[in-house]
């Protein structure tokens, strides 16, 4: 890793917090390596040798089998992926590929396994991280179970426009078959799904989605009552 690169790493939420002699050794072993789209930086069932956390970009996260193929994830930065896999030795469940430009953080993953023994605040900062990808499918799972499409989709909108600063406004950064298949749905059930949720507080123009009238969207999709 370079040294210009180490102080925007440092900052990263999973290393933060470390000893500083002990993040350096995350320095000295790892590199920063930018990927240009639709590349597969890992298979499914292939072991986890490298902790990846994307700083720059977008990535799918997806699983196949049977001739089928489903989005599981679309990662957004600054996050990493997959930890579990990492911190168990264990094989990945998922295949990752790119969607834009990407920049990501290569950390081995026995280096990573050996200093979360070493370091507390990395192994606390990896349970929050762990914790937090748990809660994240749980709240995945019960959307699926409990919401029919167009209300999946308008939950989405309302959790993305949260996290885009409360404006009003959503960009949607993944292609529209890409958001239709996180979703558990066909691009055309996504197309109708849009159309329903015009009636209910939202204007769609491209990529950009409008939200409104935010007591329609809320009354029709029955967003998380636990938002945290």
């Amino acid at each position: 890793m370079r040294a210009a690169e180490r102080p925007e790493i440092a900052r990263l939420p999973l290393f933060a917090g470390m000893n500083e002699m002990e993040r350096e050794r995350i320095f000295g072993g790892s590199f920063l390596q930018a990927f240009p789209p639709q590349l597969t930086l890992f298979d499914i069932g292939q072991r986890a040798d490298f902790l990846h956390v994307l700083v720059d970009g977008l990535v799918e996260l997806f699983a196949s089998g049977g001739g089928r193929e489903t989005t599981v994830r679309i990662v957004e930065p600054v996050s990493s992926f997959i930890l579990a896999a990492v911190v168990n030795d264990l094989p990945y469940l998922m295949s990752a590929r790119t969607l834009d430009a990407s920049r990501v953080l290569l950390v081995p993953a026995a280096l990573v396994r050996e200093l979360i023994e070493r370091d507390k605040e990395l192994m606390k900062a990896a349970m929050r991280e762990l914790a937090s990808d748990y809660r994240d499918l749980v709240r995945s799972l019960t959307d699926m179970k409990l919401r029919q499409s167009a209300e999946r989709l308008g939950n989405l909108l309302i959790q993305q426009e949260r996290r885009q600063g409360g404006t009003g406004m959503v960009q949607l950064r993944a292609e529209k078959r890409l958001l239709a298949s996180l979703l558990g749905m066909t691009p055309e059930n996504l197309s109708r799904a849009f159309g329903v949720l015009g009636k209910h507080g939202i204007s769609v123009e491209g990529t950009k989605v409008r939200i409104v009238d935010h007591a329609a969207l809320e009354a029709y999709t029955r967003p998380d009552p636990v938002q945290e």
